[in-house]
């Protein structure tokens, strides 16, 4: 059984999740968890640069 690498419990199926640049095998519950945190830091992230007028992308 594979094991996810976020959490450490035994799942039938590991999901690839691309956060931050990195592919993750993490289970369902953690892939969904990631990627809800990276969709909160790129909206944080992009409302940090409208307060600092930054006009261009990364």
């Amino acid at each position: 059984m594979p094991v996810c690498k976020e959490c450490g419990d035994e799942v039938d199926e590991l999901v690839r999740v691309k956060v931050g640049g990195r592919t993750l095998k993490l289970c369902e519950d953690c892939a969904d968890r990631a990627r809800e945190q990276d969709e909160i830091a790129e909206q944080s992230e992009s409302v940090v640069q409208g307060m600092m007028g930054f006009k261009g992308r990364r």
